[in-house]
């Protein structure tokens, strides 16, 4: 007796026909055909008993095992058998499971009886998943067109930089690829959970919040040997610097070979990008949302204090800070724990900034929650709330007396331009709205004292006093840094710094400005710029100081991020200092990337991508990077000769698409002095 496969039938049918896999991959709460074929003729009313199974201890109690016999109708809270047609020696089966099954890697059995005992022959493997596409089932997703972008997309973008200047890349989520689906269940089958209770955990994983919770603490490495290792130190020494990754399938692929060791190494958006290609595959609708501006609350009291010494350079005090920008996961689905009006998107974190329950996991935080308030809801909602919405603090700290002294409040900096990738489209998605009430809004200000009413009851504070610090002076200036021409590398800064006076009085300002190149979390690194000046300003003038940056004077210390962050501490005498602060992205040169013909299955295709080195010097150890699912096999990696100053240079190479539809092609240029400089274009395959 053998089971057939109706492979194709069922894939399609099931929306797993982009699997690349020989096993069968079905949805919970949908029928799929089994054909059984036997060595004898069949006997009329010759009974059939199946058993499906999944994990280690498969038992009827823990729901992950079920024994049924063939019915006359499928059942939708149960396994169920129904005969579809047979002949002498073969019979068609439509087999169900519940749209509540666990997901994940199950037996298939048959036991023949007609009057005496058989033996239970085992039929084959299959993997269960999530399905989007049941309205039974908890990440029942209706709208087919958001289906095809959050579960089936196989490319996608994420959005970086900060709040003035916001860019994208490209990335391979690659779920469908070989291996990967494996690649994911192992995810689950390593995690701290299984460890320590295998048939607990497998009896779970048809809740998609157990699942998502896991896969948040598993694709960082901090508790449990996880993905990925993060590394926000700027020495990416022994790994692969964050930013030079271009999609999932090398990471999960490398996690594998090496034994299931942590792959070195990542940072925020790497982590959310792993983690939407592992929910994807498994069938959880997800999506990629990256947030400028975002507060990490480290005593969560959703307030964020930032510290800068008297010469106006940045202190590292506290465990806070605030980030050019974080990216984390949505996911689709239910909240029976909390009740229909928290069902939707549901926020994960993998990236390891806090732990919750004692190891680094995040989520899921239902996103109603976060824009009404209710910090009070699992799971980790406090620490996401105050992501989007914290108010920042200023201080100045005088080392001498190790005095601080608060200086401003903003109620409305942290948590802006909240981005996504729009549903079919590569353009970015505004859904600040989608986390708080307008800010300076009365709603908005509400949400924010109820949020913290609700904080004080579980910490022990006052909403009304705990670390809001009384301001007693209005600032008598104003200021803020203009852009005065492009920003790139290789180029000098210039800004300008614009001073106004607020009062009738004439004011005598003395500022003392630092520039510091930074990472992406707003760590400083290095100091590559200092100089003071003193001015006075008439009643209510406006003045502009213009300041410059050489290249010489911070080309050694940019970081891999391409940021510096330039403040001027304001001092009046017998007024209150100010802090004006502007965060620069400075550009990478142009990476032009060409597809020479039209796209078709199994030919080759010519592709040219085109360097112009833009310093005047040489730029050394150049080596090209392309990859794209289903356009090459693997990382295409192309060693390239130095460049001369204002040198371009055109590297050709060749892809051969092995499926139709729509790709996406990625290149990394990097050298010694541009880490890593990218692009991507989208390749429509025909048949």
């Amino acid at each position: 007796m053998l089971l057939s496969g109706i492979l194709e039938a069922n894939a399609s049918a099931h929306h797993t026909d982009k699997y690349s896999s020989t096993e069968l991959i079905v949805r919970r709460g949908q029928a799929f055909t089994v054909i059984l074929t036997f060595n004898r003729a069949l006997q009329t009313g010759e009974r059939l008993t199946f058993t499906a199974e999944t994990g280690p201890k498969p038992s009827l109690q823990a729901k992950t095992q079920a024994v049924f016999d063939i019915s006359s109708t499928a059942s939708n809270s149960t396994w169920s058998a129904v005969q579809q047609s047979t002949n002498s020696s073969s019979v068609n089966i439509s087999i169900s499971s519940p749209a509540n099954a666990a997901i994940g890697r199950y037996k298939l059995s048959v036991q023949p009886a007609s009057g005496g005992s058989a033996s239970r022959r085992t039929l084959g493997t299959f993997v269960l998943l999530f399905n989007p596409w049941s309205s039974g089932d908890d990440v029942f997703m209706p709208d087919s067109t958001e289906r095809m972008e959050y579960v089936l997309e196989e490319f996608g973008i994420v959005f970086v930089g900060n709040v003035y200047r916001i860019s994208k890349m490209g990335w391979n989520y690659g779920q469908f690829q070989g291996d990967i689906l494996n690649i994911c269940l192992s995810i689950l089958d390593r995690s701290l959970s299984y460890r320590k209770d295998p048939a607990t955990d497998v009896s779970r994983r048809n809740d998609p919040k157990y699942v998502g919770r896991v896969l948040s603490a598993m694709v960082n490495s901090n508790d449990d040997n996880g993905v990925l290792l993060g590394n926000w130190s700027g020495n990416y020494s022994g790994g692969t610097n964050p930013g030079s990754w271009n999609g999932s399938v090398e990471i999960l692929r490398k996690w594998k070979d090496a034994g299931f060791k942590p792959v070195k190494y990542g940072q925020c958006w790497v982590f959310a990008s792993v983690l939407t290609t592992v929910l994807r595959c498994l069938g959880i609708p997800t999506r990629t949302i990256s947030n400028f501006n975002s507060a990490h609350d480290a005593d969560r009291n959703l307030s964020v204090d930032v510290y800068y010494d008297e010469s106006g350079n940045p202190l590292n005090m506290g465990g806070d800070s605030i980030w050019n920008f974080h990216v984390w996961n949505e996911s689709w689905f239910t909240r029976s724990d909390l009740g229909p009006s928290y069902n939707g998107w549901q926020i994960l974190d993998a990236t390891p900034q806090e732990r919750s329950a004692g190891i680094f996991q995040c989520g899921p935080a239902s996103l109603v929650a976060i824009k009404e308030g209710d910090v009070d809801l699992d799971y980790d909602s406090p620490f996401i709330f105050a992501e989007v919405n914290a108010d920042r603090i200023t201080w100045t700290y005088d080392i001498r007396t190790r005095e601080a002294k608060p200086i401003s409040s903003e109620t409305k900096s942290v948590g802006q331009f909240t981005s996504t990738k729009a549903v079919g489209r590569y353009d970015r998605v505004d859904v600040t709205n989608n986390y708080k009430y307008t800010e300076g809004s009365q709603k908005e200000r509400e949400v924010y004292e109820k949020a913290r009413t609700k904080l004080g009851r579980v910490h022990g504070f006052s909403a009304t006093s705990e670390k809001r610090p009384e301001i007693d002076q209005k600032p008598e200036i104003s200021g803020k840094f203009k852009v005065d021409g492009s920003l790139e590398i290789g180029k000098d800064v210039s800004l300008i710094l614009v001073l106004r006076n607020l009062t009738s009085d004439a004011k005598t300002v003395k500022a003392n400005m630092t520039a510091w190149t930074i990472v992406y979390t707003g760590k400083p690194i290095h100091e590559v710029w200092k100089d003071s000046f003193s001015s006075t300003l008439a009643s209510e003038e406006e003045k502009q100081f213009p300041i410059k940056i050489t290249y010489a004077e911070y080309q050694q210390n940019l970081t891999r991020d391409n940021m510096i962050r330039v403040t001027a501490l304001c001092q009046i005498e017998s007024g209150i200092d100010v802090v004006v602060e502007r965060n620069i992205t400075l550009d990478n040169p142009d990476l032009v990337m060409q597809v020479l013909s039209d796209a078709k299955v199994n030919e080759p295709v010519n592709v040219e991508v085109i360097f112009t080195n833009p310093l005047d010097q040489e730029v050394k150890d150049c080596v090209l990077q392309a990859e794209g699912s289903d356009l090459l096999k693997g990382k295409l990696t192309i060693e390239m000769p130095s460049l001369q100053p204002r040198q371009s240079s055109k590297v050709p190479f060749e892809i051969v698409p092995i499926k139709s539809g729509t790709k996406q092609l990625l290149v990394n240029f990097s050298c010694d002095k541009f880490p890593d400089v990218k692009a991507f274009e989208t390749i429509n395959v025909a048949n």
